[in-house]
């Protein structure tokens, strides 16, 4: 995967849709149809702060007049795919339409008969290496691990993760949550064994594990989840996740306190999430035209405001319609020319590592 600046112009915000307008086929009249006779789009795991999806929900039925139930927003992927099984034959409201997870959880969605598949009209332009070739899920959009530190306990923070096992970093470094249940968790303690000279895979995973747990037992690792609350109070002075979430919690906390965010520099993970509508979904035009939306350049670059890279983001950089403003808010363009994409049998074996033996080496149910 590869960032280019090509093509980029000095563009409002406000004039992204009339150019996107152009470029991508809208939707058909008959869907859209279909999708306000349905009357609801149940989503789930889509915090409004995680990569603008605030923004991009309300978009959504602004623009199509169609109700948005949202399903716990702070789930996993794990989780979403245990609410499909859980609500098979369920036309209710706790039956989510669509999923938003991480790229490893698409193939096994895929082979558990929990998709279905739908080719979006901008099916062409995602890079084939970030799709199922029949449409069961794509790549929706991707970001860098990094971390978040709070500068009024540190304000020099540190840039990599050897830096953290400093004794200075005492009871200050956490988590998201459970690596086994969420992909950006897993991603981190990933990141962490590349930082320590993993092999990509189950040993990337493991020598991570270790790393946690060395920093467990030096007294740095406090084991409370890491967020904007707990950040600002203290009590997770520095976290992991991914850049964009830690960009929008910055921006949210507005210098109080400040707080920096980190590429390491001793590992740059990059994370492809993707999409994909439920085989038991019980609006199927709603959320197929939920995805049309999202892959379309409006959808696309409401993604890239919230700091995200939207997966089609070359294919509209060539062709001139990312405003220069949005590019300006990115992290440095050399945090993503460093980065690494895990395949998906890294990440399966990945999860697998991290499933038989986070819990027994952490010491954690």
């Amino acid at each position: 995967m590869t960032i280019t600046s090509k093509g980029r112009l000095t563009l409002s915000v406000a004039a992204f849709a009339t150019i996107a307008a152009g470029a991508c086929a809208e939707p058909s009249e008959e869907l859209i149809a279909a999708a306000r006779a349905e009357g609801m789009l149940t989503t789930i795991a889509l915090p409004h702060s995680w990569c603008g999806y605030g923004e991009v929900i309300q978009a959504f039925k602004d623009k199509y007049g169609i109700e948005v139930n949202e399903l716990n927003p702070n789930a996993g992927s794990a989780d979403e795919l245990e609410a499909v099984k859980a609500n098979r034959g369920n036309t209710g409201p706790q039956a989510p339409d669509v999923l938003d997870v991480g790229l490893s959880f698409g193939p096994t969605a895929k082979e558990q008969g929990l998709l279905q598949p739908y080719k979006v009209s901008t099916w062409d332009s995602i890079p084939a290496d970030a799709k199922d070739d029949e449409g069961y899920w794509y790549g929706d959009y991707y970001g860098v691990l990094g971390f978040a530190v709070n500068n009024d306990i540190f304000p020099d923070a540190p840039q990599s993760f050897a830096e953290l096992k400093d004794g200075q970093f005492a009871n200050s470094v956490a988590l998201q949550g459970d690596p086994r249940t969420g992909n950006s968790v897993m991603m981190a303690v990933y990141a962490a064994g590349i930082a320590e000279g993993g092999e990509p895979g189950a040993d990337a995973l493991n020598k991570g594990i270790a790393f946690f747990k060395e920093l467990k037992e030096s007294g740095n690792y406090v084991p409370v989840n890491g967020s904007a609350q707990n950040i600002a109070q203290g009590t997770t002075p520095i976290y992991f996740d991914w850049d964009y979430n830690l960009l929008a919690m910055r921006d949210k906390l507005d210098g109080n306190p400040p707080v920096s965010v980190v590429v390491p520099t001793d590992a740059v993970i990059a994370g492809v999430y993707v999409q994909a509508i439920s085989a038991h979904a019980p609006h199927p035009n709603a959320a197929k035209l939920w995805m049309e939306y999202l892959y379309s350049d409006e959808g696309q670059l409401g993604w890239l405001k919230g700091y995200c890279h939207p997966i089609r983001f070359n294919d509209m950089a060539e062709r001139g319609v990312i405003p220069q403003e949005l590019l300006d808010n990115l992290p440095p363009a050399e945090n993503y020319a460093r980065a690494i994409f895990p395949t998906l049998p890294e990440q399966s074996e990945a999860k697998d590592a991290v499933a038989a033996n986070w819990g027994s080496e952490m010491g954690v149910q």
